[in-house]
């Protein structure tokens, strides 16, 4: 964002380990981050998984949201899922900045990176993009009791009001992919596919990369125009 060389030597740390960018456009600076692999979570995955560490995307996304040089963040999305109170959290944070936010999801968004889409102000997938809905689930050993399945029952409901509260899908048909049967070889669940997404109303529209920042641009604008002079 400058020509200070510790700057730019920490800009180019955060590229290679977080997958972050920040470009200084008319708009302001378009401050870019990749959410891909599996999302990390209280637990270290092994080293030859792609992961997104949530303890270092939530400080990331409040220094987002507090530097005045920011105009908007881009989320590129290509996730398998992962942890769901991180990517839950994760998801949160970005719901709730004042900023401007665009997301595009990109090969994939499937069970938590679908709420990770949706956070964004507005949301977008490619169309050889998919996005696959299932049940909470959970591997290892599982305590074989009641009160584990009003456990996940709570967990999934969270999920549930979620993306209906930040997407125009029903709750009734967000239940219906999540419990579909037929769908998956192996699994309870529907897979989404581009404009399939998009004619469900869990994504906005059908775009691409220039598409995404076309409307990141216009978001910026428009929040510029509000602030008091």
């Amino acid at each position: 964002m400058n020509d200070n060389p510790d700057r730019m030597e920490q800009e180019r740390e955060q590229m290679t380990e977080l997958g972050t960018s920040a470009v200084k456009t008319n708009y302001g600076v378009i401050y870019t981050l990749s959410i891909i692999g599996q999302i990390e979570g209280h637990q270290t995955l092994p080293e030859n998984v792609k992961t997104t560490k949530y303890e270092h995307i939530l400080p990331l996304l409040a220094g987002i949201e507090e530097n005045e040089e920011i105009g908007g963040l881009l989320l590129l999305l290509n996730t398998v899922g992962g942890d769901i109170e991180a990517g839950l959290a994760i998801a949160e944070l970005i719901s709730g900045m004042k900023k401007p936010t665009v997301s595009l999801v990109l090969g994939g968004g499937h069970s938590i990176g679908v709420p990770l889409a949706v956070a964004a102000k507005k949301c977008m997938i490619a169309q050889s993009a998919s996005m696959t809905i299932h049940p909470v689930r959970m591997t290892g050993m599982v305590i074989g009791a009641p009160q584990t399945y009003q456990y996940f029952n709570k967990v999934q409901d969270q999920i549930l009001d979620f993306v209906t509260a930040h997407s125009k899908i029903t709750k009734a048909q967000l239940l219906h992919y999540m419990m579909a049967t037929g769908e998956i070889a192996t699994d309870v669940g529907t897979v989404l596919y581009g404009q399939e997404a998009v004619d469900c109303g869990l994504i906005e529209r059908v775009g691409s990369l220039g598409d995404a920042l076309d409307c990141l641009h216009r978001l910026i604008e428009r929040n510029q125009r509000k602030k008091p002079k």
